[in-house]
């Protein structure tokens, strides 16, 4: 590699990130399961790529575990019912993220019964596996909701020779990652050496916090197979910061690779899996039970009883809480997510989403933010950022309308994992600035071609 292209790799690696307080209170309460609600109302968008269509009508009785979503495009994922019951209605509903989507809701007759498709795949090749893994439902269990198909059909010209499995779960508060590591360790392995004979890579590593130390022993103790001591999966900790679980970081962390601007982790011959959808495919081999309930950790100053609860999909977030004994003041913020990340929330009336991973509720004493000052051109928000953005060029460009500075100054690489704004000692609203200016450069007008200037 010549000197100039080291230096180039150097630069654009992540660094940067926050020191945040861990604050995993959840962390060593088992996980509860929440019986099925009387009602549940299931999104047709719980994933990146196309939304599915309703396969159901009102008045329809489902079962659990049958489609009640698909479509035919390839970067989706089939929805599936959590509650047997009653279609009572299929309406637009808003997500927490904005987007507006199609919705089936489902009245539950409190019997659980399970629909005749399922049952355990049968899998004689890797098409059978991928076809297996997108009847699941299975998309990235970490928060963005990638199909878990398209992540393991990577191109015919992508050599893939080492496979990550994320257990960081960075953010504070959450603790749902840990407690699958702690409780289904052997599904994690199970997924884990499923993954790895499809993909044929050669290394498989487990990334976890060094503040995890349990979870760290749980998975070495299981990862060595004396049997095969060439043939091993290794159990790395990280340290502990903020963001070390975003894909990017993790990548380079654990592997010295530098993902290109525009590119996936693939173009490095890397596939990353949280390690909740590792296990699950695990069970989902074995049962053939689809993605119906997910793990959140239920936390926050206003939460009376602090929980990780397994929860069916589609349950709205009131009820939820409910099942973890209400609220002991009157929330001020209410998230979907961390406190680093997540997303707040205008009420609790909203459903549980595939990708969810905790709610948490504050009180007015944990929700204030300080007034926004002047910028002091400190730069700590420049240190703290792992891309390498320079906020204020961001904001000063995104001011001025200047498309173009806003392309140069990489607006479109910041992941939004809120660095900048945490430690910003003006209080400045750096993550919401750069979202006006990422929405800014992807609506703004395409350019015309030659012939129809001419």
């Amino acid at each position: 590699m010549g000197t100039a292209n080291m230096f180039a790799r150097l630069k654009a690696a992540p660094r940067g990130g926050a020191a945040v307080p861990h604050r995993k209170n959840t962390a060593e309460m088992e996980t509860v399961s929440m019986p099925p609600p009387e009602k549940v109302v299931i999104p047709m968008q719980q994933h990146i790529g196309a939304p599915c269509v309703p396969t159901v009508k009102i008045g329809d009785l489902v079962k659990v575990g049958q489609v009640i979503g698909d479509t035919s495009q390839f970067v989706s994922a089939p929805i599936h019912a959590s509650v047997s019951g009653k279609v009572t209605a299929i309406t637009d509903i808003l997500l927490p993220s904005g987007q507006r989507t199609k919705a089936v809701a489902i009245q539950s007759d409190g019997k659980q019964e399970t629909d005749d498709s399922v049952k355990p795949p049968i899998i004689h090749s890797k098409q059978d596996f991928i076809k297996a893994v997108r009847e699941s439902g299975l998309v990235g269990l970490g928060g963005a909701g990638f199909p878990a198909h398209v992540k393991l059909s990577p191109p015919g010209n992508v050599t893939i020779d080492t496979l990550v499995i994320n257990g960081a779960e960075c953010e504070p508060y959450i603790t749902a990652d840990y407690r699958e590591a702690m409780e289904n360790s052997w599904d994690v392995m199970s997924g884990i050496y499923a993954v790895k004979d499809l993909l044929g890579v050669n290394q498989v590593i487990i990334a976890i916090e060094n503040n995890k130390p349990d979870a760290i022993k749980v998975l070495s103790d299981i990862a060595y197979n004396e049997n095969d001591p060439k043939n091993q999966v290794n159990v790395m900790p990280l340290p502990s910061r903020y963001p070390q679980g975003a894909e990017k970081v993790l990548v380079h962390q654990t592997t010295g690779r530098v993902i290109p601007k525009g590119k996936l982790p693939s173009d490095v011959g890397v596939v990353v899996m949280n390690i909740t959808s590792i296990a699950f495919l695990a069970r989902y081999m074995k049962t053939g039970m689809p993605l119906i309930q997910k793990r959140l950790t239920v936390d926050g100053s206003a939460v009376l009883y602090p929980k990780n609860i397994l929860v069916p999909i589609g349950t709205s977030i009131h009820d939820v809480m409910e099942f973890a004994g209400g609220y002991k003041e009157t929330p001020r913020k209410l998230l979907m997510g961390g406190p680093m990340m997540g997303l707040a929330l205008s009420d609790d009336s909203l459903p549980v989403l595939k990708q969810n991973n905790a709610i948490l509720a504050f009180a007015e004493k944990d929700a204030h933010l300080m007034d926004e000052s002047p910028c002091i051109r400190c730069g700590r928000c420049v240190k703290a950022c792992p891309m390498h953005l320079v906020p204020p060029q961001v904001a000063r460009c995104y001011k001025l309308k200047d498309m173009e500075g806003l392309q140069k100054a990489n607006v479109m690489t910041c992941m939004e994992c809120g660095c900048c704004s945490y430690v910003c000692p003006a209080g400045r609203y750096i993550v919401q600035n750069m979202r006006l200016a990422k929405s800014m450069v992807k609506n703004a007008p395409k350019p015309k071609k030659k012939e129809e200037k001419a």
